[in-house]
């Protein structure tokens, strides 16, 4: 019963030491290597047709060029994250060599004394700190697992920053052989383009040029045509006038003709009628003579 009393009031204190101690809260802020290595290739690894300051973009005509550049910098890249993973494996190893020579975090002689003091014996209170520094023990690994100390990080940092320069340095001496061939054939395309854009827009001139003439040339045969069709009508115009002009002297002279001719049988008729009223008063006068005759001979 002793020991069982022992055992909860000791229970608290097996709670309270399950808890990280501040030592352990100073040392969790630590950044895991996988992390940093992850963060530091994100920040390093360059896509090889990115685009931005400083970028650089494949032209159409130099894709040999540009695989081999591809290939320097991802073989660039495999050495960088190999270092990286060797880095970290002996960074692993060291903690796991170093785990057995660890520091203890709390002083196991005055706890198992402490236990004694509460109703444990001296087997059992061994037992239990021998537990909490094994239980400890493993939870420090798992924490340390995926940590690295400051100076290891420190000489991974250099490590990384030693192999950037390489591939910065790489990346000049691309610049200085392969992209100076990359420029001189742009150039000789700038050239080629320029002497394009010269021919078609002299192209383009004599276009302008021989169509304006044959404008030029339309409009002056339409001018002439229309003056032409202009005199042809005037032509016409004056035919015309004077087929009008005929037609009314024509008429005037039939009208001149018929009134003439009018009046020459109208004076016919006038003379032919005063010649038979003269014919008829003689016969009517020859017929009442006869007639008087007659009468005085009757009677």
């Amino acid at each position: 019963p002793a020991a069982r009393g022992g055992a909860s009031r000791a229970s608290p204190l097996l709670l309270l030491l399950l808890v990280p101690s501040p030592r352990l809260a100073a040392a969790a802020p630590r950044r895991p290597l996988a992390d940093w290595e992850r963060s530091r290739a994100g920040r390093s690894a360059v896509p090889a047709g990115r685009g931005g300051g400083g970028a650089w973009r494949c032209p159409p005509g130099a894709l040999p060029l540009c695989l081999g550049r591809a290939a320097a910098l991802a073989s660039s890249r495999r050495e960088l994250s190999l270092c990286a993973g060797n880095l970290q494996l002996e960074s692993k190893r060291r903690d796991f060599a170093s785990s057995g020579c660890r520091k203890l975090y709390f002083d196991t002689h005055a706890f198992v004394c402490l236990l004694e003091e509460n109703g444990f014996t001296t087997q059992q209170a061994e037992i239990i700190v021998s537990a909490l520094v094994k239980i400890m023990e493993a939870n420090m690994d798992l924490v340390y697992k995926d940590m690295v100390t400051k100076m290891q990080q420190e000489i991974t940092l250099q490590q990384v920053m030693s192999q950037i320069a390489n591939v910065k340095k790489d990346m000049i001496i691309l610049e200085k052989s392969e992209f100076s061939a990359l420029r001189s054939e742009n150039e000789k395309i700038k050239l080629e383009l320029h002497r394009l854009k010269q021919q078609v827009t002299d192209e383009v001139v004599k276009v302008r040029t021989d169509t304006k003439l044959d404008f030029s040339l339309e409009k002056s045969r339409v001018k002439e045509l229309f003056s032409l069709n202009e005199r042809k009508l005037l032509e016409i115009k004056t035919e015309m006038v004077s087929l009008h002009a005929q037609q009314d002297r024509a008429v005037t002279q039939t009208d001149r003709k018929i009134d003439t001719e009018v009046a020459g049988l109208k004076t016919m008729l006038e003379s032919h009628k005063l010649d038979n009223i003269k014919y008829l008063a003689g016969s009517i006068f020859t017929c009442l003579t006869v007639a008087l005759g007659f009468y005085r001979l009757w009677i």
